[in-house]
Parts: structure tokens; C-alpha cells; sequence
């Protein structure tokens, strides 16, 4: 059974279609690209997968149950994670707060619990805080807990939203092009990253990204869309020799 399963989504916005018939299964632990050019649907597709629009036609499976006009709350509580392609921390926030509101799906302290600082809002606080600088420490920016987020150095804040994003505890996370503005040695230290994160989580990936030598080098499986279908799905190795893919995106063979 698919962690998450997509059939026949399709989102229209007035008389244009930007998603047609997209269907995909993620299963356990596994890194899955999804490719294309600019404007091919991609992030429409993840906005759809985590509840920011809800499809014209087609549902989502979560492990094998439908789900129909859930919210991005209902689906983070379903264990359903994700990152932006622009940066979307809380700047002015500390790095710890935008780890700990994360936790804002469970269910915590009330009002008047909070307000009169009883046991309860304390045994909260502390389980966030233990929880978040755990996270932190994991990647490295526990010593920066106390910073504004944006001070931080941009691949740092490319990291406190993966930690931000894990912290909900998902089991599939999708990263919307999580190398965009990095320099080389940082995307190959990203590329280690989401390995990492796959192995040491227990989750699956889906990640939406333009540089082909990080979608080839961690992705097992790879699929494309152009102008809102998809045109191919398959190994890293099929997908570089597809003349549909070679045509619409790549322009010639990728070594990988």
C-alpha cells in the first residue's frame, strides 16, 4: 500500500487547465523527483498534495484511504509535510520559535491553561522546547536557536525549514526545489542531506528540482510533467534517454 497516492488529479483555474490526469504512488523510503519546465504544473501539483488548492477532479489516498478538501493543517496531522521554493520562515522569529510552532497541530494547552500557567502549559513548553533543540542539534544550528531567523546564512535557512517541516513528524515530506539559490558544494551537501534525512527519518521524498545532478544522483524514481501531464515516469537511467523528456526538458542526454 502507497504512503500517498494521487488519481486523476486535475485543477482548472477559469478556462485553463494547469493539471490534467496527474496520478503518482509514493511508497515507503523512497526519494521520487518530479521534473519539468517552468510553468509545467509542478508546484501546482504540490499544492494540491498538501491542501493549498483542492483539485477539480481526481482525490488523494493516504495510505489507501481517500481524502477530499482537507486543509494543509488536517494534512500536516496526517502526516504530510512540505517545504517552499521560497523561503517561508517566521524571520522575525527566533530559529527555536519557528522550530516549536510546528508543534501547533497537536493538541496542547487551552486558553485559560495558558493564561493561568498551569501544570499543564508547562509540561507543553517543555516538551516543544526538548523536542525542537533536539532537531536543531540534529542539524547542526542548536547554537543559533536564540537568532533571528533571518540571520541566518541561506543554506541554514534552507535547513530550518526541513527541520521546521520535520518536526510535524511526517512520513512523506516534499521539498519544492530545496537547492534553488545554493552554490555547487552546497548542493552537494544537500544532495547528502536528503539521503540522510530519508535513512534517518524513516520517510519518504518528493522533491521538485531543476539541477538535474542532484535529481539523478538521490532520486530511485522520476517523473515529468510538461504543460500539466505527464508525459514520462521511470528510473533516473530511463528518464535521460526518453526523447519525450529530451524534447520537452532536457534538451540532450543527461550523464549523470
Amino acid at each position: 500500500m502507497s504512503l500517498l497516492s494521487a488519481k486523476d488529479l486535475t485543477i482548472k483555474f477559469g478556462g485553463l487547465t494547469a493539471v490534467s490526469d496527474f496520478n503518482l504512488d509514493i511508497d515507503e523510503n523512497e526519494i521520487v523527483g518530479l521534473i519539468g519546465p517552468n510553468g509545467a504544473g509542478k508546484t501546482t501539483v504540490f499544492n494540491m498534495l498538501t491542501g493549498v488548492y483542492q483539485p477539480t477532479d481526481g482525490y488523494i489516498e493516504i495510505l489507501g484511504r481517500k481524502v477530499i478538501n482537507l486543509k494543509p493543517h488536517e494534512l500536516a496531522k496526517k502526516h504530510i509535510a512540505r517545504t517552499f521554493q521560497n523561503i517561508r520562515l517566521f524571520k522575525h522569529m527566533s530559529v527555536l520559535d519557528n522550530v516549536k510552532i510546528s508543534f501547533s497541530y497537536l493538541d496542547k494547552y487551552n486558553f485559560w491553561q495558558c493564561i493561568l500557567r498551569m501544570p499543564k502549559y508547562y509540561r507543553e513548553e517543555k516538551f516543544m522546547d526538548e523536542n525542537a533543540e533536539r532537531l536543531l542539534k540534529i542539524f547542526g544550528l542548536l547554537d543559533k536557536k536564540d537568532e533571528l531567523a533571518m540571520n541566518l546564512p541561506y543554506g541554514q535557512q534552507r535547513k530550518l525549514e526541513i527541520v521546521r517541516a520535520l518536526a510535524t513528524e511526517p512520513k512523506v515530506l516534499l521539498l519544492d526545489e530545496p537547492a534553488a539559490g545554493m552554490n555547487p558544494q552546497e548542493t552537494l551537501n544537500l544532495m547528502e542531506l536528503i539521503k540522510w534525512v530519508r535513512d534517518e527519518f524513516k520517510i519518504s521524498i518528493l522533491l521538485i528540482e531543476h539541477d538535474m545532478k542532484l535529481v539523478m544522483g538521490i532520486c530511485e524514481r522520476l517523473v515529468v510533467l510538461d504543460h500539466g501531464q505527464m508525459i514520462a515516469k521511470g528510473s533516473p537511467q530511463e528518464i535521460k534517454k526518453n526523447p519525450k523528456v529530451i524534447s520537452a526538458y532536457l534538451g540532450e542526454e543527461v550523464k549523470i
